[in-house]
């Protein structure tokens, strides 16, 4: 196999270079490689690429920057790969992404962010988790530990307009809507990042005493949330926390402060999204839309979830 290399755009080998070489490219840019939840996705993908010696997948880093995955994508498209494997940076980019693909006869599959119903009809599959799904998953868990008590809620979002956070917050409050004892208190947007969890949820519990369980879009603001909570004089007694992803971070926090999460499949969804866009490349036939699906991860399943990490998913 030809050694995959993170490559910076600007060094992608021409096309006429591609067109000799004896191993399929598959063009992947990617959102960031900061991200820790998506270095597991980056892992699946590298799994797959280790697996089949007939294919090469070269990720490019955008560091959130829609503007230089765009130019990702046009230096990819430029150098001739074969199909295309895209995590976006939001979900607006997809329109642009998928008519420079569909302009260069080049397969697109988007991963972990859904697009809008009328951009899919321009990407040839989507790999990823029903994020609305979450939601309920989360909220069930959040309604049985509570057991018919009050629960005052804070929702902790992502960032705005993400298909995850609208889908995962809907998913809640499709759930909460059917419990009298449920009441939504506060909602504030986190962005998926800690340190700016752990300030919201300072704030929130000096403005709402009364707040005892924090929904968070992700596992990350929800440890943001339950070191929060400690700074304050919370007991895990006093608050409940749930989160979305199961990440290695996230577990090593189950059952002393985060009483739930939900399992995410990053790597699956990375290996899942590098098998789709080869079979793109070789010319077969996929399903437009494929799920990897969503579990409930409490206490009694921490190291069993922490075992699949161990054994790289």
């Amino acid at each position: 196999m030809i050694k995959k290399t993170l490559l910076a755009a600007a060094v992608i080998c021409s096309a006429s270079n591609i067109a000799l070489a004896d191993s399929l490219v598959i063009g992947a840019p990617m959102p960031s490689f900061a991200d820790k939840w998506m270095s597991y996705l980056f892992e699946g993908v590298n799994e797959f690429d280790d697996k089949h010696a007939d294919v090469e997948i070269k990720m490019t880093d955008a560091n959130e920057d829609p503007s230089k995955m765009l130019n990702d994508v046009d230096n990819f498209i430029d150098a001739g790969v074969n199909s295309l494997l895209v995590v976006p940076t939001d979900v607006a980019i997809v329109k642009p992404i998928s008519k420079k693909a569909n302009r260069a006869g080049i397969p697109l599959v988007i991963v972990n962010r859904l697009p809008s119903e009328k951009t899919m009809r321009k990407v040839d599959a989507y790999v990823g988790s029903e994020s609305i799904q979450a939601g309920i998953i989360q909220g069930e868990s959040v309604a049985g530990m509570l057991d018919g008590k009050q629960g005052n809620v804070a929702i902790l979002l992502g960032a705005l307009g993400h298909e995850a956070q609208i889908q995962r917050t809907a998913g809640n409050k499709k759930v909460f809507e059917k419990y009298s004892n449920i009441k939504v208190v506060a909602e504030q947007e986190g962005r998926w990042d800690r340190a700016k969890a752990l300030q919201i949820v300072e704030d929130l519990l000096q403005a709402h005493p009364e707040i005892n369980v924090i929904v968070a879009n992700n596992d990350e603001m929800a440890i943001g949330a339950l070191l929060a909570a400690r700074k304050a004089g919370k007991t895990d007694a006093d608050m409940i926390i749930s989160g979305v992803d199961a990440t290695p971070d996230a577990l090593e926090y189950l059952g002393s402060g985060l009483d739930s999460t939900v399992f995410q499949s990053a790597r699956g969804q990375g290996y899942g999204g590098a098998e789709i866009a080869y079979k793109l490349a070789m010319g077969q036939k996929v399903q437009k839309m494929n799920w990897i699906d969503f579990e409930l991860v409490a206490e009694d399943r921490k190291m069993e979830y922490l075992m699949k990490y161990a054994a790289k998913q």
